[in-house]
């Protein structure tokens, strides 16, 4: 492999760390809508990611930034060609971080359930424009001669991409409540749950109507062999929700999004952005990399710094591993959902408790 093709791999590893880790960080941010019962369980739901949430982001913007050291090319295409929804993903991203540590420096519940609902709607976009974005790089886009995206915005919101959008809205919600299910006690757990049961039936005939869709768009034996292993894991990990395992269900539904990740790298190379107008037009590993200097250095640096950030992510995780549920909640001057201010913006949880175990 050239080292281009090396490095569009690592871009492939970051995006699919992205979707596995911020994938359930949605999921439960969807999940503060149609599962809690009382503010009390939305402080639960949001203490489970409290911790990580930003973290996970980094996969983000250090996908963006390889991309952008690699693959300028791309990069440039990409971000000029999909600017109103990386816009609206963006803002998104930023309403969600301010959401996450402004709401709880008041008490009124005005305040506070105004900023939860911008946690709900500012994990439901991006849930479902990452997917529509994504389709339109694997089935191809409007690219003329000079690798310039002609197309309007209406032309990325074609069937093929709504249903990828379809898609990893449901899978992450799965996900995210599957990763619930892992972390909590009580009432909201088996909630959970059955949550999860319902939305992995549906992520299943989604899933595979997508995948059966890119196959035959582009696919080949290895992309065909990836996507079936990404429906049988998912179904993996629905039936062992469904007998309570719900450890083996998380790290099945983490497989179910990497398979589905690869699959839609690996449908895509050597191309990163075909040209649905002229196959010469696309944008290709050799075509859109920065020279080989630049990929040597970059190499040295992920060499490196990457080994540093998976200890630390690591260790993070290990540090906040313990399940929570409502009687963690410290009670605050207002009763059980008042807000207690917290090192890590909305892990609330009482001092002492099992949910802050290792500060």
């Amino acid at each position: 492999m050239e080292l281009h093709d090396i490095w569009f791999v690592i871009i492939a590893f970051l995006w699919t760390g992205y979707f596995f880790l911020e994938g359930f960080d949605f999921g439960v941010g969807v999940l503060t809508g149609p599962l809690a019962r009382d503010r009390a369980e939305r402080r639960v739901l949001l203490n489970t990611i409290g911790p990580v949430w930003d973290g996970n982001e980094v996969w983000l913007i250090t996908a963006a930034g390889a991309t952008f050291a690699a693959f300028p090319e791309w990069y440039a295409t990409l971000f000029s060609g999909f600017y109103l929804p990386l816009l609206a993903i963006l803002v998104c991203l930023i309403v969600r971080g301010v959401a996450f540590e402004y709401r709880h420096k008041r008490d009124g519940e005005r305040w506070q359930g105004n900023w939860e609902r911008a946690i709900l709607w500012s994990s439901v976009l991006p849930a479902v424009l990452w997917g529509v974005l994504f389709a339109n790089m694997v089935h191809g886009v409007k690219l003329d001669a000079d690798h310039e995206y002609t197309g309007g915005l209406f032309d990325l919101f074609h069937p093929y991409a709504l249903l990828g959008g379809l898609v990893t809205f449901v899978l992450f919600t799965f996900h995210g409540a599957v990763f619930t299910a892992l972390k909590t006690v009580g009432e909201i757990r088996t909630r959970a749950r059955r949550a999860a049961t319902g939305l992995g039936a549906a992520t299943v005939l989604l899933l595979s109507g997508f995948l059966s869709w890119t196959q035959a768009d582009r696919g080949d034996g290895v992309t065909a062999a990836v996507a079936v292993g990404a429906v049988v894991a998912l179904s993996g990990a629905l039936a062992a929700n469904t007998r309570g395992r719900e450890g083996r269900a998380f790290a099945l539904s983490g497989v179910t999004v990497a398979a589905f990740s690869a699959t839609l790298f690996l449908v895509l190379f050597p191309d990163v952005m075909p040209s649905s107008l002229n196959d010469a037009w696309s944008l290709t590993t050799s075509n859109a990399s920065s020279s080989p200097y630049t990929l040597r250095i970059i190499s040295w640096l992920a060499a490196v710094a990457t080994p540093l950030v998976l200890l630390y992510q690591g260790w993070t995780y290990w540090v906040f591993r313990k399940r929570i549920g409502t009687q963690h909640i410290a009670p605050g001057p207002h009763g059980p959902a008042a807000a207690v201010p917290g090192r890590h913006g909305p892990a609330e949880a009482a001092p002492g408790s099992r949910a802050q175990a290792g500060r």
